[in-house]
């Protein structure tokens, strides 16, 4: 008789490759009953997804200009701080400026609603992206990829949620403890 590969569950994920990079975790299964007679050959028997750890396995965190900022649009911020408010839990925010270096093509070919606001990232123009709960960490007091301890002139890396294909490079110009980001070049870490 034909008998059909079959495989077992797949695994929980494993935790990042490596920390503080932007790396993968994998997750197995594993073979359960061979095919035969010209049966079903078997699936793929393991997968990769994207992963980023904040933390080193000895509890420290991370050097800031390792990890790629999260962003998105900045209205996403006023509810985010409703949010936040009902609960109690907001917390002091600030903003940085950064001077966008390069763009990947990814952010203008996605035609999403959600994603619109990607056409407002231009090469050479300054941006405001802030920091607010909850994505201000309560250790460190910063937003993961904010460039802080980075070098003058550092080339730091991004990535716009939402659409992984629309990621690029800027330069930290400076931290703001008082948000006055204009709205067409405002966004938010995540």
């Amino acid at each position: 008789p034909v008998i059909p590969c079959i495989v077992s569950q797949w695994s929980v994920w494993s935790g990042c490759a490596e920390p503080c990079k932007t790396t993968y975790r994998v997750r197995r299964r594993h073979i359960i009953q061979e095919p035969r007679n010209g049966g079903e050959a078997c699936p793929a028997l393991q997968e990769k997804a994207g992963c980023m750890e904040y933390w080193t396995q000895q509890g420290a965190e991370c050097k800031q200009s390792m990890i790629p900022a999260l962003i998105t649009t900045g209205g996403f911020g006023k509810a985010r701080k409703k949010r936040a408010a009902a609960d109690g839990s907001e917390r002091t925010g600030y903003c940085v400026e950064f001077q966008l270096v390069a763009i990947a093509p990814g952010c203008l070919q996605s035609h999403h609603s959600y994603t619109h606001w990607m056409r407002y990232l231009r090469e050479g123009h300054t941006v405001c992206v802030e920091c607010q709960h909850p994505a201000l960490d309560s250790r460190s007091l910063h937003c993961h990829g904010d460039g802080s301890g980075s070098k003058l002139n550092q080339l730091l890396h991004w990535q716009a949620v939402g659409n992984p294909r629309c990621k690029g490079t800027w330069r930290r110009i400076r931290q703001l403890d008082t948000c006055s980001c204009p709205s067409v070049h405002s966004f938010l870490f995540i």
